[in-house]
């Protein structure tokens, strides 16, 4: 009886999800997360809510749309809102933003980190075997700095750099991902503050828990090179291949020689950090066997030992694709505007940023499916140029439309290329110069009060 119970429950909540997608055609988002491929995972932690004017479906699939727009705006999101509910012939609502950011407020915390995860899973899993290096699933690691809106709350939790003047800067967070090299997608990340213990990129890592499984190969630069991150992940079964850290010397005269600057070679453990215990450094092994190429002036280490099975130069290669992974953080960060997050609350500007990363996911999972109907790499496709495709898509409400009208979105996403520039290098500067104000050199507010003296002087 209780059996039968619990499946009539699921069943209505899985009508109550359906009509929260019905009612509004513009959940565009939505229409992907309750396909069947992400339906389980989005009726798993969709809470129990009153038929209000924003309901959860309606609040992620708007707050998504806010990550996409040029204009991030509330008012935009509610006033996209109350337009739509007109052409729709249903009642004009508020324009009023209040309802709407009580609403992001009440959404979930862990919905949101869920379907993020749950969508990068899936499309990490569903890879096809031509996209994956050697049949392997290859992770790629890195971080960056984003900052937020200069709020008390904000600069308390996330304190701005310490070579600004109190009252100029802006609240700095650190964040890591960890992105599938095949598909694109973001499979897990963390977000802390930019100084203080444990919240380096490596620290940021080590509190992720299980981001790797057996078989993985996790490919990062040479700040993860470290003992304790290699003897932890190999005791799992997971490879590495990372640059040499600028803190070692490598001295191709000693270990096993396996080829011109190739060699194995066996590193002993070195002294207990701080943040470690005693306990935890004695289950830490004595040595570790690795792996240490040169390949064009740079130094690769690696737990992947034989040469027969993995020759230098394919070790060369597959580190070229680490680049890879500063490209999906421009996207992210550039693309999509994630480099500044608008919220004013810690626990908000944490949710921002997970929907960010779900925005981001949905796009991959949109690029991954024109790739396989085009028989091409993921990798091959225009991030921006989905990201452009969608928007207009949406605008014309085409997304909820016949299937054919998808088949038409992938073979457009499939035509635009993105060019094999292997090595490319450019300078890190602008040409157009910046407009030329001086700098903020004191809070704003009392920068306020003194125009009027300036101005008589």
């Amino acid at each position: 009886m209780s059996d039968r119970r619990a499946e009539l429950d699921s069943q209505q909540h899985r009508k109550r999800i359906g009509r929260g997608v019905q009612q509004i055609e513009a959940v565009d988002f939505f229409n992907v997360l309750t396909g069947p491929q992400l339906l389980e995972a989005t009726e798993a932690h969709l809470p129990e809510h009153r038929e209000r004017l924003y309901p959860p479906t309606v609040t992620l699939a708007m707050f998504l749309r806010q990550a996409l727009e040029e204009d991030r705006s509330c008012q935009k999101a509610v006033n996209a809102w109350a337009a739509q509910r007109v052409a729709e012939g249903l009642s004009a609502n508020s324009v009023d933003t209040g309802a709407y950011c009580r609403a992001r407020g009440r959404l979930p915390m862990q919905m949101v980190m869920a379907l993020t995860r749950e969508s990068g899973r899936l499309l990490s899993a569903r890879a096809r075997i031509g996209w994956r290096w050697r049949g392997r699933t290859v992770k790629l690691v890195d971080g960056s700095t984003i900052s937020m809106a200069d709020s008390e709350a904000n600069q308390t939790q996330y304190p701005q750099s310490c070579n600004q003047a109190p009252g100029v800067g802006f609240p700095l967070a650190r964040i890591l991902a960890v992105i599938c090299l095949s598909s694109g997608a973001v499979l897990q990340a963390a977000m802390g503050p930019c100084e203080g213990a444990g919240n380096s990129e490596l620290g940021l890592l080590r509190g992720l828990g299980e981001a790797f499984c057996a078989g993985d190969v996790m490919l990062a630069d040479a700040l993860f090179c470290n003992y304790f991150l290699i003897a932890t992940l190999q005791a799992t079964g997971v490879d590495v291949l990372f640059e040499q850290h600028g803190g070692r010397i490598t001295d191709f005269r000693r270990g096993e020689r396996l080829g011109t600057r190739d060699h194995r070679v066996h590193w002993a453990k070195p002294r207990r950090p701080q943040w470690m215990t005693a306990q935890q450094y004695q289950s830490f092994p004595d040595t570790l066997a690795l792996r240490e190429v040169e390949v064009e002036g740079r130094v690769l280490v690696t737990t992947l030992l034989d040469p027969r099975r993995v020759s230098k130069g394919e070790l060369a290669e597959l580190y070229t694709q680490r680049w890879q992974v500063e490209l999906d953080l421009r996207n992210i960060k550039s693309t999509l505007g994630m480099d500044v997050l608008s919220c004013r609350s810690p626990p908000m500007v944490v949710k921002e940023m997970w929907v960010y990363l779900l925005a981001y996911n949905l796009i991959r999972l949109l690029m991954a499916q024109a790739a396989a109907a085009a028989a091409v790499h993921p990798r091959e496709l225009s991030f921006k140029h989905t990201v452009q495709l969608w928007t207009e898509w949406t605008a014309r409400r085409l997304c909820s439309a016949a299937a054919h009208h998808t088949a038409d979105l992938f073979r457009l996403i499939a035509q635009i290329k993105v060019g094999n520039r292997p090595a490319r290098i450019e300078p890190r500067m602008r040409k157009r110069r910046p407009k030329p104000y001086p700098w903020l050199q004191v809070p704003r507010a009392q920068a306020r009060s003194q125009i009027p003296a300036l101005a008589q002087a």
